[in-house]
C-alpha cells in the first residue's frame, strides 16, 4: 500500500469520515499521524487540522498535543488560530498554547504575551506564561550550558528538567511547591523528579495535586502516566473521583491510570465511563484501550486495525 492510500486511511479515521469510528481508533491514527508529521510530511499536519472541526474538546486537545510533539512548523498557524479563537474550549486553547512552545517558535512570541496579559481564564495565561518561558530558554545560551540528564521520555515537554546536578528529591520538592517561584522553575522541578523516577519522587509529586492551579494539578497527572508507577495509583483514583476537581486534571487521571493499567484499574475506569461529565468520560473510554494496549504486547500505540501499518 502506497503512502497517499495509507495517509487517506488515516484521514477517514481520524475525521471519523464514517460517522462510527470508535474514539479510541481515532487516537490511534493520530499517533501514526504524528510520527509521520515528526518527519516532516505537512500532509499528515493538514489532516490533524481537519480534525479540529470536531465537537470533543478532549480529540482537539489531543490534536494541539499533537502538532506540537511533531515540532513541524507547518502547524504554527493553526495552532495560533486556536489559540486566539475565545469560543474554543478552554482545554483545547491551552493545549495549542503548550504546543507552540514545543514547538519553539519564536514568532508566536508576540501573540503568546499578548493572551498571557489579556485572557481571562487563568489556565490559558499560565500556558501563555510557560510557553514564553520555553521558547526563550530554547533560544538561549543556557540552554547550551545546562548539563541534563538524558531522560526515558520522548515528550517535549512544558519545560526542560532542572540540570543533572539536582538530585535531592527533598529540595526538588521544595521548588515544585513553592508558589513564590515562576510556574516555569517549578515545572523544571517537576520534570526532573519524573526523570529521578523513585518511590521518594513519586511520593512527592504527589503533593503537587494540592496546588491551586488545575494547570499544575493536570500535569503531574500526565506525569504519572508517563512514570506508570502503581505508587500513584490511589493519589489518581482520588483526583478522578472528586466531581469538584476540574475536568481537564479529572480527565489527565484518567488516562494516567489507563497507561499504569494494574489490576485494580479496570473497574474504576469502567466506572467513570458514566460520569456526567463528557471530557471525563470519553478519557475513560480512551485510557481503557490503552489498558489493553498497556496489556497487549503491542509494540505501538499507534496501530489501528484498518490502518496498522503507515510507512512514510
Amino acid at each position: 500500500m502506497g503512502d497517499t492510500e495509507d495517509l487517506t486511511q488515516l484521514r477517514a479515521i481520524l475525521t471519523n469520515a464514517s460517522g462510527d469510528t470508535p474514539l479510541a481508533h481515532r487516537f490511534r491514527a493520530l499517533f501514526s499521524l504524528k510520527s509521520l508529521g515528526r518527519e516532516g510530511i505537512n500532509e499528515a499536519i493538514d489532516i490533524i487540522e481537519e480534525a479540529f472541526n470536531d465537537d470533543s474538546a478532549l480529540l482537539k486537545h489531543e490534536l494541539a498535543y499533537v502538532l506540537g510533539q511533531t515540532k513541524n512548523r507547518h502547524a504554527v498557524p493553526t495552532l495560533q488560530n486556536v489559540l486566539k479563537d475565545e469560543n474554543e474550549d478552554p482545554m483545547v486553547r491551552h493545549e495549542a498554547a503548550e504546543a507552540l512552545g514545543a514547538i519553539g517558535d519564536k514568532g508566536s512570541l508576540v501573540l503568546l504575551k499578548e493572551y498571557f496579559e489579556k485572557d481571562p481564564l487563568e489556565v490559558v495565561r499560565q500556558t501563555c506564561e510557560l510557553a514564553i518561558a520555553r521558547i526563550e530558554w530554547e533560544h538561549s545560551k543556557l540552554s547550551k550550558q545546562e548539563v541534563l540528564e538524558e531522560s526515558q521520555f520522548s515528550s517535549i515537554d512544558p519545560a526542560p528538567p532542572l540540570p543533572y546536578e539536582n538530585t535531592s528529591v527533598e529540595q526538588l520538592q521544595k521548588i515544585l511547591v513553592d508558589q513564590s517561584l515562576s510556574l516555569f522553575e517549578r515545572y523544571r522541578a517537576m520534570f526532573r523528579l519524573r526523570d529521578l523516577g523513585t518511590a521518594e519522587s513519586v511520593d512527592a509529586l504527589i503533593t503537587g495535586f494540592n496546588d491551586p492551579s488545575a494547570l499544575f494539578r493536570h500535569e503531574i497527572a500526565y506525569v504519572f502516566g508517563q512514570l506508570c508507577d502503581p505508587r500513584s495509583v490511589n493519589a489518581l483514583v482520588n483526583v478522578l473521583q472528586n466531581e469538584d476537581e476540574e475536568g481537564m486534571v479529572r480527565h489527565e487521571a484518567a488516562e494516567a491510570l489507563g497507561s499504569i493499567a494494574t489490576d485494580d484499574v479496570m473497574p474504576v475506569l469502567q466506572k467513570f465511563m458514566q460520569d456526567k461529565e463528557r471530557v471525563v468520560r470519553e478519557s475513560a473510554v480512551v485510557a481503557l484501550d490503552m489498558y489493553e494496549y498497556e496489556r497487549s504486547g503491542e509494540m505501538e500505540y499507534a496501530s489501528v486495525q484498518s490502518a496498522s501499518t503507515v510507512t512514510a
